[in-house]
């Protein structure tokens, strides 16, 4: 059984939201369209895919968890909260490793593809992440004021299963730390190409 103190998981998942706009507004958003859609082998995907994945999965989570708090009835926070079984497998999967490397890869549901589902690539991604990240600050605020065990989110790929508020949202952050980690791991590259004059 995994048991968070409420105020701190909170805080702390706001701080990692932080960094990743952080990230974003110093580092990716002066990058030119070369930088974006550069990748070290085909099979890897470039900054642009990564930021469309990101973005696909915060146009359902972010309303969803909109939705789930401000319907609820369990408006009553509790100083702990408690992980369950299924909600502690779901955000250890995607949690970084103590030197921010990321320990397991998983294939991303087609519908969150960018490769196969190429309509998720808009042009605008950091902008539309700078933007999502700054919303979910807002939803990470207004989690203060519910019961994170009693708040029930459907995941992405079924609606039958559902997570805790808690283990949804430390799930979805963890997971854009992790592709966050992945675009700086992407811009450390030996080869990755310097910013051409656009016109």
């Amino acid at each position: 059984m995994t048991i968070f103190n409420t105020t701190e998981l909170l805080t702390n998942l706001g701080s990692i939201t932080e960094e990743n706009i952080s990230v974003a507004q110093k580092k990716i958003i002066h990058l030119g369209t070369n930088q974006l859609n550069w990748s070290p082998n085909p099979d890897s995907w470039n900054i642009a895919e990564v930021l469309a994945h990101l973005n696909k999965y915060a146009s359902f989570y972010h309303s969803t968890f909109e939705e789930k708090i401000n319907k609820t009835r369990f408006r009553e926070p509790k100083e702990t909260f408690t992980s369950s079984p299924l909600g502690r497998s779901a955000w250890k999967s995607m949690k970084l490793g103590n030197a921010k490397n990321i320990k397991r890869k998983f294939k991303s549901p087609k519908g969150t593809n960018p490769r196969i589902d190429k309509e998720l690539i808009t042009g605008h991604e950091t902008e539309q992440f700078i933007t999502q990240q700054q919303h979910l600050l807002r939803i990470i605020e207004s989690a203060r004021g519910v019961g994170l065990r009693k708040v029930k989110i459907p995941i992405s790929i079924s609606r039958i299963v559902r997570l805790r508020l808690g283990d949804a949202l430390m799930f979805v952050i963890y997971h854009n730390q992790r592709h966050v980690q992945q675009i700086i791991n992407l811009m450390n590259h030996p080869k990755f190409p310097k910013k051409e004059h656009e016109g």
